[in-house]
């Protein structure tokens, strides 16, 4: 995978992080190059889940979502992993807002949500409604937050077990469990309709 590189604190990317955390400007400048590819990617599989001829380009969803990293002041950079998992966090929230403002600009026009997909694989669907997820996501994380940053590191992060395993310091076992459950509770919140008002 390109950008970040290995979670190693002698790679440049890393070692620029934590520059970036103990206030050096030299290097928040200088990460993002080095970040763009893998920024990219989690546009892209943010996007790929919106309908087609989504207004929000990933090209500026990966420019919100950077402005809103550099300007987190209490991070303690760690690691590409920890940076991926924020980042995805970010995104979503991006789009979460943007979503929100096209809906409430067609208030009324009879703007139509794109149904989830009746089947467990309701993660591998194209077109989900990303308002949907974010409701069911805040609500997980009220009830249990590791398996919501499982999910937000898993699926929209891109991160692999062991990446994910490493960022929360648990087991792989472990993640493979909550990442089980959450993807089942999310199932039957979203297609159940309880993550609605």
């Amino acid at each position: 995978m390109s950008g970040l590189g290995e979670s190693s604190a002698s790679d440049r990317p890393t070692s620029l992080l934590l520059g970036f955390g103990a206030g050096d400007a030299t290097a928040r400048e200088e990460l993002l190059p080095l970040v763009y590819d893998e920024l990219r990617r989690i546009a892209a599989s943010y996007l790929s889940l919106e309908r087609p001829g989504h207004t929000l380009q990933p090209t500026a969803l990966v420019h919100e979502a950077y402005l809103r990293l550099i300007d987190q002041r209490r991070v303690d950079w760690r690691n590409r992993a920890q940076f991926v998992g924020l980042a995805a966090m970010m995104m979503r929230r991006v789009l979460v807002n943007h979503a929100r403002d096209r809906s409430a600009a067609k208030c009324g026009s009879g703007a139509e949500h794109v149904p989830l997909s009746l089947a467990v694989t309701a993660f591998e669907q194209p077109q989900v409604d990303v308002l949907a997820i974010h409701d069911a996501l805040e609500r997980l994380q009220g009830l249990d937050p590791r398996k919501s940053e499982v999910v937000e590191l898993k699926f929209f992060g891109g991160l692999t077990t062991n990446e994910i395993s490493e960022v929360l310091q648990i087991s792989s076992a472990t993640v493979e469990r909550e990442w089980s459950f959450a993807r089942a509770w999310l199932y039957d919140a979203i297609a159940g309709g309880r993550v609605l008002p």
